[in-house]
């Protein structure tokens, strides 16, 4: 499988590491993510979908629980992290589930599996009665991460 995981995350990290930290606080709006509770979220997400990658290389499902994204965010304090800290350990955990990736042999990748629950966790739904793979779902992860980094120059373009 192809995936541009690892160039993605690199050209983001070259952006985010001359970002001062003051610009890091900035939010699109009132009651919307900081550019540091962003990038803690997809810090969540490779979390959760790390362990959901090796969980679905050795079963017939894509069933994995959901977690509350906003509570996530919140309980961390994000806000308040060290802006270098925070994007070095995103960029660690992308380049390292980036490697976890290439790992998965294509007929695990590629396997139809009719039940799961992209339907309630997958950025992109699939719907419960349609079939899906391993790879739609690594597909939308890396998806999910670029619609997050297209909000972070949306924030910075507000200047």
């Amino acid at each position: 499988m192809q995936n541009n995981l690892r160039e993605t995350v690199l050209v983001a990290f070259e952006r985010f590491i001359l970002m001062p930290e003051s610009d890091a606080n900035q939010r699109m709006g009132p009651g919307k993510w900081s550019i540091q509770e962003i990038v803690g979220h997809l810090i969540d997400s490779a979390a959760n979908n790390h362990a959901r990658f090796v969980k679905a290389q050795f079963s017939d499902d894509l069933i994995f629980e959901g977690y509350d994204q906003e509570a996530w965010v919140a309980n961390q304090n994000y806000a308040g992290a060290q802006w270098h800290d925070l994007i070095i350990l995103w960029r660690q955990y992308n380049l390292h589930l980036d490697y976890l990736i290439k790992q998965i042999p294509d007929h695990v990748l590629t396997k139809e599996r009719k039940q799961h629950r992209l339907d309630k966790i997958a950025w992109k739904a699939v719907p419960a009665d349609q079939p899906t793979t391993l790879e739609y779902f690594i597909k939308d992860y890396i998806a999910h991460l670029k619609h997050h980094l297209g909000q972070i120059e949306e924030i910075l373009a507000q200047d």
